[in-house]
C-alpha cells in the first residue's frame, strides 16, 4: 500500500507511525521495570526522543519542500508533510513548558508544616531506601549545602534558598487543614479515605498517633511518590516527597491541595 506514495511520504508515514510507539516503549518499559528511569526518562524520552522528533521534523521539511514544487500538487501527501512538522513542534512546546514548569518547581519534597514536616514511618524510609530513592530533604539547611543538590546545577539564587523558604515564597504554599469539631480518629479516617479516592496505595494509619501514609505511582513512567498526614489535636499537615528526580513539576503540592480537599470534603462542616 505504501508503495504508491513517493519515498519521502513512506519515509515519514513509518516515523509518524514509530513515534508513539517509540514514546510507550519508553514510558511503560519504566514502569513496568524493563529499565530503569533514568534511561527510560533522560535517555529514551529527552534524548533518544528529542532526536527522533528532529529527524521527523527534518524529514517533514523535505517532504514539504518536494510536495509543494510537484505538479500537480497531491493534497494527501500535503497534509502529511504538515503533520509531520507539527508533531515535533507540539513536542517541542511540551519539553519546553516542561522545562519552564521544572524550573518554577526546583524541589520534589513538599510539606504544609516546614518547621516540623511530618515524619514517615520505618517502613516507607525502607521502602525509599530499597528503591533507591531521594534522601529526604533537611528543611532548614541551603540547598548548596546539601550533597544531594550540589551537582544540580543551582543557580546562585536558589543556592541559598532552603527547603523552608522556597515552599514559604510558594504562591500556591499548601496550608495545614484545621480539625475544627472533628475528632483525631475521624481525621485519620478522612485522610485515609481520600487517599482512597485520589487512587493511592499502600495505605496505613495509625489512629494513636495519627500518622496515615500511602504511595502515588503515576501513569507515565510509574514514578512512585511517599505520602504522609499528620493528624493532630487541632490540625491535619501534610508531606509528600518524589522517589527520584530533582523537580517534580508541581505534582507533591498538586497532590496536597487535593488530598486537603478531598479530606476537608469528607469532614465536612467539622474541619471549618
Amino acid at each position: 500500500m505504501l508503495n504508491r506514495f513517493p519515498l519521502h511520504t513512506r519515509i515519514l508515514l513509518v516515523l509518524l507511525a514509530l513515534l508513539p510507539i517509540y514514546f510507550l516503549i519508553a514510558a511503560f518499559g519504566t514502569r513496568i521495570g524493563i529499565f530503569g528511569w533514568k534511561f527510560g526518562l533522560l535517555t529514551m524520552t529527552l534524548g533518544g526522543g528529542v532526536i527522533l522528533l528532529g529527524l521527523l521534523a527534518l524529514v517533514a521539511l523535505v517532504s514539504l519542500v518536494i510536495t509543494l514544487r510537484a505538479k500537480p500538487r497531491r493534497g494527501g501527501l500535503l497534509a502529511v508533510a504538515i503533520l509531520g512538522l507539527l508533531l515535533p513542534l507540539g513536542a517541542g512546546a511540551l519539553f519546553a513548558a516542561a522545562g519552564a514548569k521544572g524550573a518554577a518547581n526546583p524541589i520534589h519534597d513538599i510539606s504544609t508544616d516546614t518547621a516540623n514536616p511530618p515524619a514517615f514511618s520505618e517502613g516507607t524510609m525502607a521502602a525509599r531506601e530499597a528503591a533507591g530513592a531521594n534522601p529526604l530533604a533537611d528543611y532548614q539547611t541551603p540547598l548548596g549545602q546539601i550533597p544531594f543538590w550540589q551537582d544540580k546545577g543551582l543557580s546562585p539564587e536558589l543556592a541559598v534558598k532552603s527547603h523552608a523558604q522556597i515552599i514559604t515564597d510558594r504562591a500556591d504554599r499548601p496550608a495545614p487543614l484545621p480539625l475544627g469539631g472533628a475528632s483525631k480518629a475521624e481525621g485519620v479516617a478522612a485522610v485515609a479515605a481520600a487517599m482512597g479516592q485520589m487512587g493511592l496505595g499502600d495505605i496505613r494509619s495509625d489512629p494513636e498517633t495519627g500518622m496515615v501514609e500511602g504511595v502515588a505511582t503515576t501513569f507515565w513512567f510509574g514514578f512512585r511518590d511517599d505520602v504522609v498526614a499528620r493528624v493532630g489535636e487541632t490540625q491535619i499537615d501534610f508531606r509528600s516527597v518524589s522517589r527520584v528526580g530533582a523537580s517534580d513539576l508541581g505534582a507533591n503540592t498538586a497532590r496536597i491541595l487535593e488530598l486537603r480537599e478531598k479530606t476537608q470534603g469528607l469532614l465536612g462542616a467539622a474541619s471549618r
